[in-house]
């Protein structure tokens, strides 16, 4: 059975390394949970290579500690079939041997295998060799283009309406201070602040026509409008790691009485951190100032979300969450001065100097394909 670490680690700018631990014997694992035990590590188990397997196709995680004996696949066969899956490529995988078996070490490194390890492992020597290869993990995380091509072209989208400011980076702020409210893990919290950014993407498929229309929509052209939803989902969804931003960027205009869009999802059935996130995007609304509104008072904000909550439009519990943080410390809501949300800054740059979306859509296509 696959079981992960029940407790969440206290908020820290760095996230915790997931480690993904892989030995069919429990005091094995036990012994390197204990290890690893604190914020620094989140800690997943596996008592074999096939539900490893299975864990990965579905999880992210920085590293593997993959046992060489086991029942069913082994360990060398394991690390073989991570390398052969495409998006696990870079994976690391840190070996654990006997000291009587030397040659399971070359058949780990002909394998594939990042490291490895000789048991009985030294404390300092196995968290020395993780925190070393998970690093790596995240250095190459950081330099995934398709995701920073991404952002880009939701940058794009910010940029052609010169009326919301920094609409995303306000999204991306609030989103995350109310999510480590809610006591929500580093994974959603990275899910909250992506989705602020990207939660319109699918805006790039609606004609200019629409978007830039200045008096109501008719209805032919409100059921266009409301497709970006669904296309900015589809856009994302190639992306490992926008597993958790793809269902706020779909479902973030669903309502709690199931009268929202695109799949009139009601209640809990709406995923959590679309209604979280719907809750910062209103606030953002009401809060900012428009050309046809100025920005709205807290005690008029206050009442309009509860109006909300009130109605079943929306999540009653983290409505009251919200209120408490907009009544008791409305500063945490404010977006620095001195920021702005640095996930494409590269990219987003070369699209402003080319002047051109074409660019980018492109280059996007082209990380897809190759």
């Amino acid at each position: 059975m696959v079981t992960e670490h029940s407790g969440i680690a206290p908020w820290r700018d760095a996230a915790p390394y997931r480690v993904l631990v892989v030995d069919d014997m429990a005091t094995n694992r036990m012994l390197v949970r204990a290890t690893l035990a604190g914020d620094a590590y989140r800690v997943s188990e596996a008592v074999s290579g096939e539900q490893a397997l299975e864990l990965l196709a579905r999880e992210a995680v920085d590293v593997v500690l993959l046992d060489v004996n086991m029942p069913g696949i082994g360990g060398i066969e394991t690390c073989r079939r991570i390398r052969a899956d495409e998006p696990l490529r870079l994976l690391p995988v840190v070996m654990l041997t006997t000291q009587e078996a030397p040659e399971d070490i070359v058949r780990g490194l002909d394998a594939g295998a990042t490291d490895y390890i000789i048991k009985p492992f030294e404390r300092r020597e196995l968290m020395a060799r993780l925190r070393a290869a998970a690093e790596h993990k995240r250095a190459l995380d950081h330099l995934d283009e398709a995701e920073s091509v991404l952002f880009a072209l939701a940058r794009m989208v910010e940029a052609k309406d010169e009326n919301t400011g920094d609409h995303c980076d306000r999204l991306a702020h609030v989103s995350v201070v109310f999510g480590r409210a809610l006591g929500l893990p580093h994974d959603d919290l990275e899910a909250l602040r992506k989705g602020g950014v990207l939660h319109d993407i699918g805006k790039l498929g609606i004609p200019d026509s629409i978007l830039g229309k200045k008096g109501p929509l008719t209805v032919d052209e409100w059921v266009i409008m409301k497709k970006h939803a669904e296309i900015g989902a589809a856009l994302c969804s190639p992306l490992k790691t926008m597993r958790k931003t793809v269902d706020i960027v779909l479902h973030h205009h669903e309502k709690w009485d199931g009268s929202g869009y695109p799949h009139g999802l009601a209640g809990q059935d709406i995923p959590l951190l679309a209604r979280v996130f719907q809750i910062v995007d209103i606030y953002d609304a009401l809060a900012s100032e428009r050309p046809y509104k100025p920005a709205w008072s807290r005690d008029r904000i206050i009442a309009t979300l509860q109006e909300e909550a009130d109605k079943d439009l929306r999540d009653r519990e983290l409505i009251a969450a919200f209120l408490d943080i907009l009544k008791t410390r409305p500063e945490a809501l404010q977006l620095p001065t001195d920021r702005r949300a640095n996930l494409d800054q590269k990219i987003f740059g070369a699209i402003e100097e080319a002047g051109t979306i074409a660019w980018a859509r492109d280059k996007y296509s082209s990380c897809m394909i190759g």
